[in-house]
């Protein structure tokens, strides 16, 4: 290098660089060649790294190497350069620092490098030690410097190779990375590169055939046998979307992000011409483009490391036995006894996962059968969608152990979306609605999985009474049918319940079920979210609430099945979703409806005197004196017994049989049924703000109220009591938690000033991306006594406070609430009343106020 102007010098190159790659990046936005892009870049910091080696005193003194996905002649926009330095031994005196110029220099013009600097003893001591690092060295290439040196370290790395370790190594690493990515490609933000399905597993398979001498690019493993044609151009076809993805992922941060998270997906999805539709934005049609890529390559890398490890390995000994004239197991694994036995009977399909359902000491398919059913797909085509023969094969595996397993092998293998076309069309698509967290069919064998769970008898210990019932259940079958069909038209536009009646009904007719079955079947896809809404937002301790449900149920069965359904359908949607609190409303839901179905019909005076009676029984094994609770239920009137549960009203006469007449507010709490959050009992004299400033206080302290009943008594005491959850966690150990509760709730009733609202929080990038459009809708209730409020909105943090400080303001009293968060998305219900909401005017103005809080 010129050492007078070693400053312009580099500046040239630093302009030259960052010219060209912004021509090299508006010619990718034209022409879209992912692969053209990747090797001009790659050309391009090529010729910059010699351009800098050459100016500086380094000559044939090392040699400079790149590796990695660099080694590998690919670049993606913003990814790190590989870079080995490779010494001779001994390192000649002064090279130490004119390769920390070299370094430096690569800095300051703007490549971004990873690079070591090492002697060969120290590579081939390393590679011995790390398989990131041997396979770091697997791809190399020589950018300049001393040639004898590098094809000395070639030819040790070849000798102290294991192939035998390396594959070994290599497939652990891959189950670690697939679990740590939790084991499926369909979560909300994937990673185009590490996640099951991504780039990361089309380089473990060449890694693997270059470490065993079968070559390090598919045309190689097609001309050895381990690749097809066919599979070589729809695998590569797969790996031009997920480079395309990648580089507009770059490109669009403006960074290293291979993760299609939230904030790009949109942006992403126009750089591919995607726009939205009214059914589907264009995010999610390029997140169901991404699913698909992804699962080709799981599909192709499942069938090609068990050949590539098959063409390493010695045979070895095979031990089979047959099962019938088309199928026998070798070692452990399913195999085919024609290679052409899909082709020929392609019946044969259907009874392959029959067959591994029936036999659970087999492992799986193996290679050569797996293979041939891959590319027997095509023969499910209408002709055998209408043989009777798979209809019986089909029905049958729904009657057997073992169907989760089968389904998800089905629909990976593209044979369960082949077969029921409504199936196909789902496969891979994103729910954007802040609790799904699979795609939509991911989710449906999720439903499956969990209803088949609770028949299975090693996990009745997680849900014993939910497994009784299905234990008990004439045809569990019609349960996992409906559990197939319940979200199968989602994204079609309309309502994908009605639309997934006729999908089931067309099933269960052509499937030769019984009238009865498939109404059956029918009822619980076009029900299947009427028990969840009415127990997470109705009283559900309202005798009418549950005469209103025995009314759509009609009959024990029904109610069962969608008992059934319901849970299996919310623990389907996120592991967060679900809680013990849920499961209480469900099952005390379905507890009061079965009374109701067997009474045929409800008694309200001889329901509330039954939950009187239920009362007495418990304070009395609390120790409380008979008749102790009287002076405070001559307070309360019907309304308080219909909203509260026999085990509520016990807890407050126990509490407050004593002190009906207080001066000074009290607040109890204890440690929620099922340990699942606190209850809290609020009692005081009744006064304008009471609600709004309590939900003030949680807000503050960012404890989530999801249940709250509202009530005054007769003698002008608000008697009410709240559900809410910690956000923190905490080891069983409530008690601090619960003085601090008492304490200072009590404090912040008592005071008088302005009601101190929490600060507002910042909302979830999910839904900075993907908006909620709120909705507010108020009406009378059914027996026009008071008024129903509905909302449904993007949640943040001390919205709660904001609606109820802002009814406050209206004077409107609050008299219950359902506080329902389904991941970033809240759908409340609050039970009002007040003279402003019968005048049209103020309800208008109410209304705009409300949508006005929730769009902020």
């Amino acid at each position: 290098m010129n050492q007078a102007a070693p400053f312009d010098l580099t500046r040239q190159w630093r302009n030259q660089l960052a010219e060209r790659r912004a021509a090299l990046f508006t010619s990718y936005a034209k022409e879209r060649d992912a692969h053209a892009l990747l090797r001009q870049h790659c050309q391009l910091v090529d010729q910059t790294l010699r351009s800098v080696w050459q100016s500086l005193p380094l000559g044939q003194q090392a040699a400079l190497i790149a590796v990695g996905g660099y080694g590998r002649g690919e670049l993606f926009p913003h990814s790190d350069i590989d870079l080995l330095i490779l010494l001779p031994e001994p390192v000649p005196t002064g090279l130490n620092p004119t390769i920390e110029q070299f370094i430096s220099l690569l800095w300051d013009i703007g490549l971004e490098v990873g690079h070591s600097v090492r002697s060969l003893t120290e590579c081939i001591s390393e590679a011995e030690a790390d398989v990131t690092v041997e396979t770091t060295l697997l791809e190399n290439r020589l950018l300049a410097g001393n040639i004898p040196l590098y094809d000395e370290l070639n030819r040790t790395l070849l000798l102290h190779r294991d192939a035998f370790t390396f594959l070994e190594a290599k497939q652990l690493e891959q189950q670690q990375r697939h679990n740590r990515y939790f084991g499926v490609a369909n979560n909300l933000e994937p990673n185009v590169k590490e996640s099951p399905g991504g780039l990361r597993d089309l380089h473990t398979i060449l890694w693997i055939s270059k470490a065993i001498g079968l070559g390090d690019n598919w045309d190689a493993l097609v001309r050895r046998g381990i690749l097809t044609a066919a599979e070589s151009r729809l695998l590569q076809h797969s790996v031009r979307q997920l480079e395309r993805l990648r580089i507009d992922l770059h490109l669009a941060a403006h960074r290293r992000e291979d993760r299609l998270i939230f904030d790009l997906q949109q942006s992403v999805a126009r750089a591919w011409g995607l726009i939205d539709e009214p059914g589907k934005r264009a995010s999610e049609q390029l997140m169901q483009l991404y699913f698909r890529a992804a699962r080709t390559v799981i599909q192709l890398n499942g069938i090609l490391l068990p050949n590539l490890r098959g063409r390493l390995y010695s045979p070895v000994p095979r031990i089979t036995q047959t099962l019938n004239e088309r199928f026998y197991s070798v070692n452990d694994m399913l195999a085919i006894s024609k290679p052409d036995t899909f082709e020929r009977e392609p019946s044969a399909i259907f009874e392959a996962f029959l067959l591994l359902q029936r036999h659970p000491e087999l492992t799986g398919i193996a290679p050569r059968a797996l293979r041939a059913l891959w590319h027997a797909r095509s023969r499910i085509n209408e002709r055998f969608r209408r043989n009777p023969k798979n209809h019986a094969l089909f029905l049958q595996l729904f009657r057997e152990p073992g169907l989760t397993r089968s389904l998800r092998r089905m629909n990976l293998y593209g044979v369960l979306g082949k077969y029921l076309p409504a199936f196909g069309r789902i496969v891979g698509q994103m729910q954007h609605d802040l609790f799904h967290v699979y795609t939509v069919d991911e989710h449906i064998l999720m439903v499956v999985r969990n209803l088949r769970r609770f028949a299975v008898p090693a996990f009745n210990h997680e849900y014993p009474f939910l497994s009784r019932l299905i234990n008990d259940f004439d045809k569990p079958e019609l349960l996992y049918f409906a559990g197939l069909f319940h979200d199968i038209a989602k994204g079609r536009g309309g309502n994908h319940s009605e639309l997934g009646m006729s999908d089931a009904r067309q099933f269960c007719e052509s499937h030769g079920l019984s009238a009865e079955d498939a109404d059956l079947v029918e009822w619980l896809v076009g029900e299947h979210l009427t028990m969840s809404s009415i127990a997470q937002k109705e009283d559900i301790y309202d005798p009418e609430v549950v005469q209103r449900f025995a009314d759509i149920v009609k009959t024990p069965r029904r109610l069962t099945a969608l008992y059934l359904l319901t849970v299996a359908d919310i623990r389907g949607t996120s592991p967060k979703v679900w809680n013990a609190w849920k499961g209480k409303l469900l099952e005390d839901l379905y507890h009061a409806t079965l009374r109701v179905l067997r009474r045929g019909g409800i008694d309200v005076e001889s329901e509330l005197e039954e939950r009187k009676a239920q009362a007495r029984t418990i304070l009395r094994l609390f120790a409380v004196p008979e008749g102790a609770e009287e002076k405070l239920w001559k307070e309360l009137d019907t309304v308080y017994f219909l909203r509260h549960e026999a085990k509520e009203i016990a807890w407050h006469a126990r509490l407050l049989n004593r002190f009906v007449h207080v001066d000074e507010p009290m607040v109890r709490a204890r440690l929620a049924e099922g340990h699942e959050g606190i209850q809290v009992l609020v009692y005081a004299h009744d006064r304008p703000e009471l609600f709004a400033r309590i939900c003030a206080f949680f807000g503050r302290t960012r404890y989530s109220i999801v249940d709250a009943k509202v009530y005054t008594s007769r003698h002008d005491y608000a008697l009410d009591t709240f559900h809410v959850f910690i956000p923190e966690h905490h080891d069983g150990d409530y008690r601090d938690l619960i003085n601090f509760i008492e304490f200072e709730l009590a404090a912040a009733i008592q005071d008088t000033g302005p009601i101190a609202l929490p600060p507002e929080g910042r909302i979830s990038r999910h839904l900075k991306h993907f908006p909620i459009q709120p909705q507010v809708q108020i009406r009378p209730d059914d027996r026009d006594d008071y008024f129903v409020l509905s909302i449904v909105a993007g949640d943040r943090p001390g919205l709660l406070a904001q609606l109820t400080k802002l009814l406050s303001d209206y004077r409107i009293d609050v008299h219950s609430a359902k506080i329902m968060t389904l991941g970033g998305r809240i759908e409340d219900s609050f039970l009002l009343s007040g003279t402003g909401l019968k005048d049209a005017k103020t309800l208008l103005n109410l209304e705009s106020d409300l949508l006005q809080v929730l769009s902020v």
